[in-house]
């Protein structure tokens, strides 16, 4: 493990002042930890270990016990760390091999028994967002679109943006761990094969190098360990001061495959650790010159880490990109927001009353609720026959800035079930814990769509709400349900949906 940090010691974090983030990533897993000081960043401490959990990838796509074990001996050292910070001011991700691994859900649970916060996987466009975000807050803030490029173990990251705004993400799959058991798994470096390698990657950008170029950029950065280690073999070669340049690829090129072997890369300054791993990052890269005609690229120490680190606070500062997201999706799917903002004053008046009782009281199980509640008609775009299925599978499958896979199942869950049949295959694939947690925030975002079903924008109405484990009694003022016919009958109705799945809804006039 390395680790590095600054002469201000890190004490236990006692509020939010105090940030951490960790990066699951296929080759290193990374973490973080940095305070807040008039609004901006300063990294008190790194670490970072060399896991190779990409490498770890059976021939089932499954991480083998060994790779898993790597893994979480990495984990349990970074948890020292983690003690007594809070856990809005925590985040961990896993990246592209916990997207593909089969058993990746057995690994996050071992992780976060042993982390004692949540682990949640990122879709790769999403991993472009923060790596952008993070390398945008660590660069000059000029007013050029630059290019961001980002070699992982599993994936590289191509984003253009401008200033701390990206305006297009894309995440391939390729990265150095997948290219070096493809090309270079013997440790020898051959004309042929880091050919094939340039060409494989040429390959992976076909689909976005046109539409890259013709947007252009003003400047070119690199992140990455990857990107790192070419621009440091460029300055100890004496071939540039370590700006990556074209010609300069060219030549580090001819002298990879004049050396020949990788356990030779030290004498160009290469870490023993990363030597097997270079050529292939090496062979990525200078896919990406040719392809997207790159001239000459700077390196950046901001990456995904640093990313996370500013996404936390920007939710704490209450500059949280879902809401904007979640808004973006209300205007792009001609939401009823007023509608929408009904049954959301609804359902919290309900949740409010039940979240202890339920144990679903934390912010994040508020959010979901709220931002499904907001997006529960956003199928009605499609089709109003089975919308509720329609707008699940947009949540489920779309890219959604600053959510992670494992928010956007939830979101997908509760949009399914907020209407008609209250079906066990709405809750399949999901662990106890989860099944439960969803079941009880799906039946409240049932009860308010219900409500106001009229569409006449009510306030939510005087009642009150007794939970029990699969018991729901719903008492109203004495009179208000004789005003309100339909709802009754919906009511009603409701209740034989959930009696088929052991739940009793007992409904109290006065």
């Amino acid at each position: 493990m390395t680790s590095t940090s600054t002469a201000e010691n890190v004490r236990p974090a006692s509020s939010n002042d105090v940030l951490a983030a960790i990066d699951m990533g296929s080759n290193s897993f990374h973490m973080v930890v940095a305070r807040v000081v008039h609004g901006e960043i300063r990294t008190l401490e790194k670490m970072g270990e060399k896991v190779q959990l990409g490498a770890g990838l059976d021939d089932q796509n499954r991480l083998t016990p060994e790779a898993q074990e790597r893994g979480l001996a990495c984990l349990s050292r970074f948890a020292q760390r983690l003690k007594g910070f809070p856990p809005e001011s925590v985040q961990v991700v896993g990246t592209n091999a916990l997207r593909v691994a089969r058993n990746t859900g057995e690994f996050i649970a071992r992780a976060e028994e042993i982390l004692g916060y949540p682990v949640e996987i990122i879709a790769g466009r999403e991993e472009a967002r923060l790596i952008y975000l993070g390398v945008s807050h660590t660069l000059a803030d000029d007013s050029g679109r630059r290019l961001v490029i980002d070699i992982g173990g599993g994936s590289t990251e191509f984003i253009i943006g401008k200033r701390f705004e990206p305006q297009h993400l894309e995440s391939l799959h390729m990265g150095c761990v997948s290219f070096r058991n493809r090309y270079f798994p013997d440790g020898k470096i051959t004309r042929k094969q880091m050919d094939k390698a340039v060409t494989h990657a040429k390959q992976e950008l076909l689909n976005i190098s046109k539409s890259y170029r013709s947007t252009g950029w003003k400047s070119a950065v690199g992140s990455s360990g990857s990107i790192k280690a070419i621009a440091n073999a460029l300055a100890t070669l004496k071939i540039s001061d370590g700006t990556i340049t074209r010609a300069g690829m060219e030549e580090l090129r001819r002298r990879l495959i004049n050396m020949g072997r990788t356990d030779r890369l030290g004498e160009i300054g290469i870490r023993i650790d990363r030597q097997s791993i270079f050529p292939a990052g090496f062979a990525i890269l200078m896919g990406a010159f040719e392809s997207l005609d790159i001239n000459d690229m700077a390196f950046a120490d901001g990456a995904l880490r640093e990313g996370l680190l500013y996404d936390i606070l920007g939710r704490i500062k209450h500059e949280d990109v879902r809401e904007r997201t979640i808004s973006a999706l209300q205007e792009r799917y001609h939401v009823d927001q007023v509608h929408a903002e009904a049954v959301e004053e609804t359902c919290i008046s309900a949740w409010n009353q039940v979240a202890k009782a339920w144990g679903i009281h934390t912010s994040a199980d508020e959010d979901v609720l709220r931002w499904a509640c907001r997006l529960h008609e956003i199928g009605l775009t499609i089709s109003h026959s089975q919308y509720h299925k329609h707008g699940a599978y947009l949540l489920r499958y779309s890219d959604l800035p600053g959510f992670t896979q494992q928010f956007q199942r939830d979101l997908s869950v509760l949009v399914r079930g907020h209407r008609r049949k209250f079906s066990p295959a709405i809750f399949e694939d999901l662990d106890k814990d989860d099944e439960y947690r969803l079941r009880h925030l799906c039946i409240l975002i049932r009860l308010a769509n219900i409500i106001q079903h009229p569409r006449n924008m009510e306030p939510p109405p005087a009642w009150t709400l007794h939970a029990h484990p699969n018991r729901l009694v719903l008492a109203f003022k004495k009179g208000w349900l004789d005003d309100r016919p339909l709802t009754l009958a919906d009511l009603e109705n409701e209740k034989e949906f959930l009696a088929r799945q052991n739940f009793t809804l007992e409904i109290v006039d006065g």
